[in-house]
């Protein structure tokens, strides 16, 4: 049986949780089983537990009012949806766990549940290669915030976030006590910061970016800061719900900062269309770093060619070391449940195409 399928039966009380968690088990097996046998050198579990994948944060914390979190819940916030389109996520009057939609707090948040511990500790004990953990980043936890109806809780964005740091170094501490050494910070708030449309929404709500930006990346660096030995890894991205997209805009106004103000060693940025611009912004990348060029699209089925991939990381080589550069695919195959217009076998072509590039580049 199909994980959506056991999902659904679960919610409707049809399926009983023991029956749940093994199907889940088994799924999550089997997808680790494929990236060790494709030859990725990291491996996750796919985020196959979460119906969003920021719900590494939302279903984790405790003090924001109670929501709804079902598979038909998010069917319906892509309903309509059309390939390579721009889509806003639509108002969903309350529903919808906290991050994936902007809500308010009713008391301080706190941890209660370490959802990338237990998706780590789930498949340590039979993964062969180095396990990465995704967990949603600061700035896309504040933009989702409910400050105007929160004030009662958090008198401003500065004390908020000061909770969302604690919070998220908890979780870190205990990832890195359980043996994690790869921690992946989802920011797809940061494309907000260059694309128009996104900078009008915060001005309407009575926010300033330029205030937004420096709180998120004092409040980033302060989660990655000491942990020895472990790599944090930063993705920034342009909207992959429904293979529709989000945001459009260069790195341009963004890249120096965020390279050189951020201590996360990798960086991986979508270039899978025109909307991010070219390479020139790599420029500013730190000798220590590595920039992950997201280069095989999450969209669509059309599988790029090897001569392709390699005329764009030669490119990008023009503005950074060759060694400092590292290629992925653009996003995830499935920001929710729903997922992308792709089949799985596509998944795996695509997977394949980015082990076969990266070995003939970088041996």
């Amino acid at each position: 049986m199909a994980w959506k399928e056991a999902r659904v039966r679960l919610e409707e009380g049809t399926m009983d949780p023991d029956s749940f968690a093994h199907i889940e088990d088994a799924i999550v097996r089997d997808a680790v089983r494929l990236q060790e046998s494709i030859g990725l050198d990291v491996v996750s579990d796919g985020e196959l537990s979460r119906l969003n994948f920021q719900d590494s944060f939302g279903l984790a914390v405790g003090g924001y009012e109670s929501a709804q979190e079902t598979v038909a819940l998010h069917e319906r916030r892509t309903e309509g949806a059309q390939p390579n389109q721009r889509w806003e996520i639509p108002d969903l009057h309350g529903a919808g766990t906290p991050v994936s939609h902007r809500r308010p707090v009713r008391e301080r948040i706190h941890l209660v549940r370490n959802v990338p511990l237990e998706e780590y500790r789930r498949i340590k004990p039979f993964a062969t290669q180095p396990i990465k953990v995704a967990i949603i980043g600061p700035d896309r936890i504040g933009q989702r915030f409910d400050h105007q109806s929160s004030r009662a809780v958090y008198a401003g964005m500065d004390e908020f976030m000061a909770d969302v740091v604690a919070v998220q170094r908890q979780m870190v501490q205990a990832l890195v006590d359980a043996g994690c050494r790869y921690i992946h910070i989802d920011e797809p708030g940061y494309t907000a910061y260059v694309d128009p449309p996104s900078l009008e929404a915060m001005r309407a709500r009575g926010e300033h970016p330029p205030e937004n930006f420096a709180r998120s990346i004092k409040a980033n660096s302060a989660i990655a800061k000491g942990f020895s030995g472990v790599t944090f890894g930063i993705h920034l991205c342009r909207g992959n719900q429904r293979s529709m997209w989000h945001r459009e805009g260069t790195y341009d106004e963004i890249a120096e900062r965020l390279f050189n103000d951020l201590p996360h060693q990798r960086f991986l940025l979508e270039y899978d269309s025109p909307r991010a611009g070219g390479f020139e912004p790599l420029r500013f990348l730190p000798k220590d770093k590595i920039a992950v060029l997201g280069l095989v699209s999450t969209k669509v089925a059309a599988l790029e060619s090897v001569d392709a991939l390699k005329r764009r990381i030669d490119e990008a080589a023009k503005f950074v070391p060759l060694d400092q550069l590292a290629i992925s695919p653009q996003c995830g195959f499935a920001s929710d449940v729903v997922g992308n217009l792709i089949t799985e076998d596509d998944q795996k072509r695509k997977l394949e195409r980015v082990v076969e590039v990266a070995r003939q580049v970088w041996g």
